[in-house]
């Protein structure tokens, strides 16, 4: 196996970062190509990997390709992949897509070609090694294959393979939702400073209490809604907060948020 990655932003970054620390593949089979060259020269310095200096070459030396750019610039870097190999070759290589709005359809629309497409939604804490990523595929990936694939997500987090109809709905739930969480500890931690604790120890206590909720969900095996109901005690502090949750709608406003945020992503990709 060698894979070759587009674009080594945050999320390039991450995946190059887990493949290498746990030791999926030598740094001698990771290939990066980047218009930063400082990022490039970076990832090299610290992990060894080879650096390219363009995507035709990456198509040369590598089996599996990871486009790992924005979503406007897709286009561009599948016609430039479809210049470089021909048919034949193309159709040996597994494309890897990691953006939202981005459908299969679309993929194969452009390459005009039997290729093989696994579309993938990994999210920001990738960073940390804590990413979920949902992952699915066309008809032309073989089991082994996405295997494969999965097994690179897996160095970087959790990984769940769904069909892509469910994919629409990833960016909300997970792609996306790192930011709202972010969102909800730098609240708690404005009403903590509000009532006189210092900043950076209400921004420790609001991160460690998330972490660990989402532990107890993920370890426990039992309802959110049970893990609740164990924190309420009858006439108790936390029983009034969530009492004052409800009357301002908060899990209507969640909901909300992962309706408007799939909405997006759809038009996105009816869009293309």
């Amino acid at each position: 196996m060698k894979i070759g990655f587009i674009g080594v932003g945050n999320m390039g970054g991450a995946l190059v970062s887990g493949i290498i620390k746990s030791k999926f593949l030598p740094a001698s089979d990771v290939f990066i190509a980047d218009y930063d060259v400082k990022k490039c020269d970076d990832l090299k310095s610290t992990y060894g990997v080879c650096v390219l200096n363009n995507i035709e070459e990456i198509c040369i030396n590598c089996n599996i390709i990871v486009l790992a750019v924005k979503p406007f610039d897709y286009k561009n870097v599948m016609l430039e992949i479809k210049e470089a190999c021909n048919e034949d070759e193309l159709k040996k290589k597994i494309i890897v897509s990691i953006a939202a709005g981005i459908s299969m359809d679309y993929m194969e629309k452009i390459f005009m070609s039997s290729v093989k497409i696994v579309k993938t939604m990994p999210n920001t804490s990738a960073m940390v090694f804590e990413a979920m990523t949902g992952i699915c595929r066309n008809n032309n990936v073989t089991e082994d294959e996405l295997e494969s694939v999965v097994k690179i997500f897996e160095c970087v987090g959790k990984c769940k393979i769904i069909s892509e109809k469910i994919m629409e709905v990833v960016p909300g739930i997970s792609g996306s939702s790192p930011a709202y969480v972010y969102m909800f500890i730098e609240a708690l931690a404005d009403g903590a400073v509000l009532e006189g604790m210092k900043r950076e120890d209400a921004y420790l206590f609001a991160s460690q209490a998330v972490l660990g909720a989402a532990k107890m969900v993920l370890e426990t095996g039992k309802h959110p809604g049970e893990l609740k109901d164990m924190v309420c005690s009858p006439s108790g502090t936390t029983i009034e907060a969530v009492y004052s949750l409800e009357r301002d709608n908060f899990r209507g406003a969640v909901m909300k948020a992962l309706k408007v945020c799939t909405d997006k992503n759809r038009m996105m990709s009816n869009n293309k």
